[in-house]
């Protein structure tokens, strides 16, 4: 069976919250019947995505409010 886990990709500094954010992707293992396939990644978050919908200015692509702007590049 494959196996789903959320890994830490990078920190940084947020501009918008003025504090340090990680990065986090969710990655999908192979099953061990397919050990020649490569993980891939399905997903991304903010770990800070939730305080950034708090504040009334919009932020960036991770937290759902601004998809012009992605911290991830």
């Amino acid at each position: 069976m494959a196996k789903k886990v959320w890994q830490v990709e990078k920190t940084k500094y947020c501009e918008h919250l003025k504090e340090n954010i990680a990065i986090e992707v969710e990655v999908v293992y192979p099953a061990d019947q397919l050990p020649e396939q490569a993980p891939r990644i399905v997903a991304r978050r903010c770990t800070k995505a939730l305080e950034c919908n708090c504040i009334e200015h919009p932020a960036c692509s991770l937290s759902g409010t601004n998809p012009d702007v992605d911290p991830v590049e």
